[in-house]
């Protein structure tokens, strides 16, 4: 079977507060609301590649991009990546890439950043896919360890930070942990953590969440629908999308369903139908 009009790999250097990244991005061209999809920690663009195969996209302009200090993304220096630099990041990638308005789809980190984003740029947002990101303090599971398991040493943190959720009894959290040393530079962590716990403790997350202007889903694991403020978002007119045997990461565990549940959310809203072309993506 031949598959048309998939992705494009490419670079894109960017300067975000004086330091230099070098972004990895895959996209595609196409009509449509593009698709913008925004990795988590530990994660990369990759995670999100079948979207270019699935015949609910088809056509549709698709970008995404491995963070800075992230999969094959470089950054002159890893002590300056937190959760407002990867705001400014996205904001600085999309207007690179000649994207104005978008169906924004974020995982965890890359939610975070998707929630901040849209709180700030509620106009170019037409839909919001939160897949677990962080919404209240008790969703600082993975990145409060940096308080809660310390380490002055950021490779030892690493290590011992794979060790625990190798061990953890959810969905892909295995698969997870076996390559977060590949994915993420171990100076990079610190800051990123940090910034994720002192906005989900201090930054009003959830009532950015329910303020955005535009439909919204939050995304979550069947392990994790004991998270207490379901019933909230439910009841201010958030979807929400329960995905079976899955955890944290259902893109790992029950892609399907979780491709199936976005397609089924954006449709309504008429993301396929808008006429917006991409700009041609750079040859690598």
């Amino acid at each position: 079977m031949t598959i048309m009009n998939t992705l494009t790999r490419h670079w894109m250097p960017l300067t975000i507060d004086g330091t230099q990244v070098h972004l990895s991005c895959s996209s595609r061209q196409g009509t449509g609301l593009p698709l913008v999809f925004l990795h988590g920690f530990g994660s990369t663009k990759e995670d999100y590649a079948d979207a270019a195969l699935h015949p609910a996209f088809a056509g549709r302009p698709i970008f995404a991009y491995d963070a800075p200090g992230c999969g094959e993304s470089g950054c002159s220096d890893l002590n300056r990546i937190s959760i407002p630099f990867l705001v400014k990041t996205a904001l600085a990638a999309l207007a690179e890439q000649g994207i104005e308005r978008f169906d924004l789809v974020g995982h965890s980190m890359g939610g975070l950043t998707s929630l901040m984003l849209a709180h700030q740029e509620a106009g170019r947002v037409a839909s919001f896919t939160d897949i677990e990101g962080n919404v209240a303090p008790e969703d600082c599971f993975l990145s409060r360890q940096i308080f809660l398991h310390p380490h002055e040493d950021p490779d030892q943190f690493m290590e011992d930070f794979i060790a625990r959720n190798w061990a953890a009894p959810f969905y892909s959290s295995p698969l997870y942990a076996s390559s977060v040393r590949y994915k993420v530079r171990a100076g990079a962590v610190r800051g990123i953590f940090e910034s994720m716990v002192e906005l989900s403790d201090h930054a009003d997350l959830m009532d950015k969440f329910l303020a955005l202007p535009f439909p919204r889903m939050f995304m979550y694991g069947e392990q994790n629908n004991t998270l207490s403020y379901l019933p909230r978002l439910a009841s201010n007119g958030v979807e929400l999308a329960e995905i079976p045997h899955s955890g944290h990461f259902p893109m790992y565990s029950n892609a399907p369903e979780m491709w199936r549940r976005i397609a089924t959310f954006q449709a309504p809203a008429g993301s396929m139908s808008v006429n917006q072309p991409l700009r041609p993506s750079p040859k690598t």
